[in-house]
């Protein structure tokens, strides 16, 4: 996969039912439960809930939605890469893209089921700070944190 094909772009609406068909794909992929809310409840969230607190990003490959994240300087609400184009570096330009607009500390939430996720986020800075918060799945989750350090490098 050429890395110079994925763009990594603000959010519009035009792309969002491509957007909520790689999300639940990809979320139902790593839960291996159904998306609870129906598709339209999605795209409602997707274009008017969501943005209320965060900002969000596409990964977009020939105009394919590719990936997705929802943050903002402190927190990672949503991050989701397209099943078939997973473990290409997707994930961690639209990290550290987030990464370099933080605040120095992000927090973020994924489920104790997702083991990928924790691969991930551990692989990139992210370290385990609690456990068993509340969500609608009603499945355990894990809270990260990834904190800025400074190199001596940079």
């Amino acid at each position: 996969m050429n890395q110079q094909r994925i763009i990594i772009t603000q959010y519009n609406p035009m792309y969002a039912e491509q957007t909520v068909d790689m999300w639940r794909d990809s979320k139902e992929h790593a839960i291996g439960q159904k998306e609870i809310h129906s598709f339209e409840n999605h795209v409602y969230f997707l274009n008017h809930i969501l943005p209320e607190q965060f900002q969000i990003d596409l990964a977009l490959i020939d105009e394919k939605v590719v990936g997705m994240i929802a943050y903002n300087e402190r927190e990672i609400s949503q991050l989701y890469i397209h099943i078939d184009y997973q473990r290409i570096g997707i994930g961690q330009k639209l990290l550290d893209k987030v990464k370099a607009q933080s605040s120095g500390r992000l927090t973020l939430y994924t489920f104790e089921v997702n083991e990928n996720a924790q691969r991930f986020y551990e692989k990139h800075g992210f370290k385990i700070i609690g456990r068993g918060h509340e969500n609608e799945e009603n499945l355990p989750d894990i809270q990260y944190e990834w904190i800025y350090k400074k190199t001596v490098n940079n």
